[in-house]
């Protein structure tokens, strides 16, 4: 009698079909798609006066599939529970372990952080019971989630609109996304000016150096100031009281975590986390990449940047073999420390090994694979290697009491940059190209310098911007609010249920995402309070770390929270949102139209409602014509929620495009240009197809 293949459960189908060919025959590989066992979506499901005692149940659909793991199950004397490396992977495993009536206290419990041979093999080689202090710190999530989405959820339908939802991350990142809409709003322009100069000495070239003081702050002074150094200065002598120069070395950033390839992700690639995520899990879960299926990453959700020993080592012998020793990082620099909460339960992202190379499995992956793999690979490489070196040269300008200041940089050792720079929003001023290298070479302390020109420059202080998903992403992790799993439904909920508008990849809120603000601020303060939520996180990790009793973390929140949901009900009268107006008018009875909401989104409805059910699509112009027939251009959503814009005439003229039209217009042949999105900056593009007319400068 043949001897039964032991069982592996997986997650994924894709997972299961990578594992299954590196195990070969000798094992059978099933995929539990998922959770097989929930929390009721009908119901409450939690019995808060039995210790809050959650009722799970079998996820509706899920029945065939459990028959077929139990039936495959019992024809074997080991299983293994092989689901994701993390508190959730450890909860499916856990439920998977109580549907199939297996022990949890036996070793069946295997995790690895790649899907490679070697990683899967010494997996099942080192099996564990199930860790119930990780299933624990999941419960703690999954029920207090449950408890304040489905407590305050119905308090929001019944006050404010149905439909609506609260959570305990979802509605501190909206109260992040309020404040700043409201720092927006409230800003007040500031008048600041700064102030340049060119001095020469009549023989080489000019050096052009900014005000440095006294006066104002950051080179920034007033009107009356800024005038009153260019009148002392005029035609005036300065005097060179500095020329230094120095060594900087930049060191590369380190492998990326989460929430950090998701932020490069969007400034690099343009891609929205949800984007980046879907991505990163494909690459994870294995691609053909002519070696038959193998994951090409590790573990895509970790906030750690530590490395494997055996990873680091193969990464150095590459960057030996190909770029030589130079490149080489110095052994034991660079150390670094973790930031405060870090649970630190996997390795970074990287590749799974540096030897497929982006050149050498791009022909097997789409173009969206290719370039966030290339990413992870390079920043990963580069990470490994030797830091690059600036030559810094400043000079100091004195006269008349006032200081000037210029400076340069020169690259003169690229070390890590022969494989990957980080993306513009992280370069340092330090390095900005000020004045003539070869000028600053030659002044010598003490020299005089006649003052060739003096200008002040006028400027209005901005207000902070708006958020972008990545900047949002950087804002919950520096504050401990959520973590790498919760980002994407975070920002997709709070775009969904129309609390937020996405557009130009900036996050805004809108009037019903400041109604349920104040609302939560006034009567659940615990709930918006960004401190509140990450020390929620913090009792997690407890629960996970230390043992600390589950339920406990629930009680400590449920008590105060009831009685404020007492005060909220009786309090709160029926909130009326504002009917947000257009200049549209009714095509039936001449009344001005309204936006209104309905299951497929926004539309426009007569005012007269209900003596006139006038109905219209809703359609958002832009400043743009259409190139074809000269129609304004509107903003139109696509099945997956994409923006793209289109001619208002469609069907009758089908022109669509994906860059915003603007308002300007192409001085080679009269159409409107359109905003494009290329390597992090914005530059015009012509919408008339065939044109060709690019504007390579960055918008503001």
């Amino acid at each position: 009698m043949a001897k039964p293949k032991p069982l592996i459960i997986v997650e994924s189908p894709a997972k299961a079909k990578t594992i299954s060919r590196f195990l070969g025959s000798r094992y059978q590989v099933k995929a539990s798609l998922g959770h097989v066992r929930d929390l009721p979506k009908s119901q409450f499901g939690v019995d808060v006066d039995n210790n809050f005692e959650p009722r799970y149940i079998t996820i509706r659909g899920k029945g065939p599939l459990l028959k077929e793991l139990r039936d495959a199950a019992k024809k074997t004397d080991k299983v293994y529970l092989a689901t994701d490396p993390d508190r959730e992977g450890e909860a499916i495993s856990w439920h998977l372990a109580e549907m199939l009536g297996l022990d949890i206290a036996n070793p069946q419990r295997i995790e690895f952080h790649e899907i490679t041979k070697e990683a899967v093999t010494a997996a099942i080689h080192h099996a564990r019971p199930i860790n119930m202090e990780l299933v624990n710190a999941q419960q703690a999530r999954r029920v207090l989630d449950r408890v304040v989405g489905y407590k305050l959820s119905p308090l929001l339908w019944r006050k404010v609109r149905p439909g609506l939802s609260a959570g305990r991350v979802q509605s501190t990142a909206l109260r992040i996304l309020v404040d700043r809409e409201v720092e927006i709003e409230s800003f007040v322009p500031e008048e600041y000016y700064t102030l340049g100069l060119a001095a020469g000495d009549g023989v080489g070239e000019a050096i052009v150096a900014s005000y440095a003081g006294p006066l104002g702050e950051k080179g920034r002074v007033s009107a009356e100031e800024a005038a009153l150094v260019v009148s002392k200065l005029s035609g005036q002598a300065v005097q060179v009281t500095s020329v230094k120069e120095r060594d900087r070395r930049r060191n590369p950033a380190p492998p990326f975590t989460t929430s950090t390839l998701q932020q490069e992700a969007a400034r690099k690639l343009g891609f929205t986390v949800r984007r980046t995520m879907s991505l990163a899990q494909q690459l994870y879960e294995g691609l053909d990449v002519g070696e038959g299926q193998v994951g090409l990453v590790t573990y895509i959700r970790t906030d750690s940047t530590r490395v494997a020993e055996s990873a680091e080592a193969e990464a150095k012998q590459y960057i030996l073999d190909t770029y030589g020793e130079q490149l080489l990082a110095v052994p034991g620099k660079r150390a670094k420390k973790e930031r405060p909460g870090v649970q630190d339960a996997h390795e970074a992202i990287r590749p799974t090994s540096v030897l497929r190379t982006p050149e050498r499995v791009k022909a097997r992956l789409n173009r969206d694979q290719n370039r966030l793999y290339r990413l992870i690979w390079e920043r990963f490489v580069a990470s490994q290697m030797a830091p690059a070196v600036y030559r810094i040269t400043s000079v100091e300008l004195e006269g008349s009491g006032h200081q000037f200041r210029v400076s340069h940089s020169t690259v003169t050792f690229r070390g890590y940059q022969e494989v990957y720079q980080e993306s513009n929003d992280q370069e340092s001023g330090d390095f900005a190209l000020d004045g003539l290298p070869t000028t600053l070479a030659l002044l010598q302390k003490g020299q005089t310098l006649t003052v060739l020109e003096i200008q002040s420059e006028q400027h209005y202080t901005e207000p902070p911007a708006r958020f972008t998903e990545a900047s949002l992403v950087k804002t919950l992790e520096e504050l401990g609010i959520g973590r790498p799993s919760t980002y994407v439904p975070t920002i997709e909920t709070l775009v969904t249920r129309d609390y937020v508008t996405r557009e130009q990849r900036r996050l805004s809120a809108t009037e019903l995402g400041r109604v349920v603000v104040d609302l939560l601020r006034q009567y659940f303060p615990e709930i918006v309070d960004t401190k509140f939520t990450a020390a929620v996180e913090s009792q997690l990790d407890e629960v996970e770390d230390n043992g600390l009793d589950w339920r406990d973390v629930l009680k400590k929140f449920y008590g105060p929270f009831e009685k404020e949901l007492e005060v909220a009900e009786a309090d709160i009268d029926r909130i009326e949102l504002p009917e947000e107006t257009t200049d549209e008018v009714c095509e039936i009875c001449g009344r001005p139209m309204v936006v209104k909401r309905g299951r497929f989104g926004k539309f426009l409805a007569c005012s007269g409602y209900p003596e006139c059910q006038s109905t219209k699509p809703l359609l958002e112009k832009t400043p743009g014509i259409c190139p074809k027939c000269g129609l304004p251009i509107v903003v139109r959503r696509s099945r997956k929620g994409r923006t793209f814009y289109g001619c208002s005439g469609y069907p009758q003229c089908d022109f669509v495009t994906w860059n915003r039209p603007s308002d300007a217009v192409c001085p080679k042949c009269g159409a409107s240009l359109g905003i494009r999105r290329r390597g992090g900056k914005e530059g015009l593009v012509c919408l008339r197809e065939g044109c060709g007319h690019e504007q390579e400068q960055a918008l503001g």
